[in-house]
């Protein structure tokens, strides 16, 4: 009869071990997302941010159709992209052209000293900080995930029960690990 109660305990306490294994593993995926969310947040701010700057630089530099087209079309592809890896691109992308149109404002004295896009400037250089914090935010959330997903006993309840690894946000060339310069 004592056997009978030493297994039940035993079996009682692997089977609530396993529940705050679970649980664990379900909350630091649940940050993940979260911390995904607040990248996707400022991602929109900036997208919304670009229509404006191209039409203000537009109106002084026209004929410089090309860098504004392609500012548009990386927004484009950043605003579609799904997943962590395809986002990471877009933005990439999206940071050279917006790169690019900043430095032809070096070419025009009047956009420079247009207060509409020194605003907007400013602005989109608040978001692109909060976008380098929102993604370390992501990737230390990813991280944590992770390790906690990857350690033994963890591993076993991770495969059991799909957890799968979360891609870190990361940008792959080193040129554009910097926010890009707008200085004027």
């Amino acid at each position: 009869m004592i056997g009978l109660w030493v297994v039940i305990a035993v079996v009682v306490m692997i089977v609530l071990f396993l529940i705050a294994v679970y649980n664990g593993l379900v909350q630091k995926r649940v940050r993940c997302r979260e911390a995904w969310s607040q990248i996707d947040v400022q991602l929109k701010r900036r997208y919304d941010l670009i229509p404006n700057l191209v039409d203000t630089v537009k109106g002084y530099a026209a004929h410089e159709k090309e860098t504004l087209e392609n500012v548009i079309q990386a927004r484009n592809q950043a605003v579609t992209a799904q997943g962590v890896q395809a986002q990471a691109e877009a933005e990439n992308m999206l940071t050279g052209a917006l790169g690019k149109l900043f430095a032809l404002s070096e070419s025009y004295p009047n956009l420079k000293a247009n207060e509409n896009f020194a605003q907007l400037q400013e602005e989109l250089t608040s978001t692109e900080n909060r976008i380098a914090f929102s993604r370390q935010h992501y990737n230390d959330s990813a991280a944590v995930y992770n390790t906690a997903r990857m350690k033994f006993p963890n591993n076993i309840v991770a495969n059991t029960f799909g957890f799968k690894n979360q891609e870190y946000f990361e940008i792959d060339e080193p040129a554009q690990r910097e926010v890009p310069k707008v200085s004027f």
